[in-house]
């Protein structure tokens, strides 16, 4: 397609959203501000289908250097080493919060394993032990899952006994 018969879809689709927009009965405008919106609906529409064609990627891929090695930032079992600032912390995942960052980002970012851990491993032992002594995961003994079944007790009763006549 040539640019001209371009350019002229693009004022052809500006124009008739222009109209859509005016046609709206929610819409106030005064007359005087018609021609600059129409000017920036087009300026839009042509960036939207001029752009396309020419850069088919908008952002360009930024390469990110790590601050250390991903053999340095595991070498520790008391901590993790970031690669984004190279500092130490026992879990990543609050440090990749606050740069806007997944775990599964980070690790694209920077070509990790998808195994590669977010937590220091003593970090990860000392929640086990700590979660484990006050029985976390075990099944509830309450729920009947114990070996002997125990005889039902009748429910005790409330308010007055119940007296028989004399009779029976």
């Amino acid at each position: 397609m040539s640019e001209d018969q371009s350019d002229t879809n693009a004022l052809e689709l500006a124009t008739e959203l222009t109209i859509a927009w005016l046609g709206n009965p929610n819409t106030r405008i005064s007359a005087d501000e018609v021609p600059a919106f129409l000017r920036r609906m087009h300026e839009t529409v042509s960036e939207l289908t001029g752009s396309s064609a020419e850069t088919p990627s908008a952002e360009p891929q930024t390469e990110y250097t790590p601050a250390v090695s991903v053999r340095k930032s595991l070498s520790s079992r008391d901590h993790i080493i970031s690669m984004i600032d190279g500092k130490p912390y026992k879990t990543l995942r609050r440090h990749l919060a606050t740069h806007g960052l997944t775990p599964d980002q980070y690790r694209d970012r920077y070509g990790l394993k998808s195994d590669y851990p977010m937590v220091a491993e003593s970090y990860s032992e000392s929640r086990r032990a700590m979660a484990k002594q006050i029985g976390l995961g075990r099944k509830s003994t309450r729920g009947g899952g114990g070996e002997q079944a125990q005889p039902e007790q009748p429910a005790p009763t409330r308010g007055r006994k119940k007296v028989q006549p004399a009779g029976e």
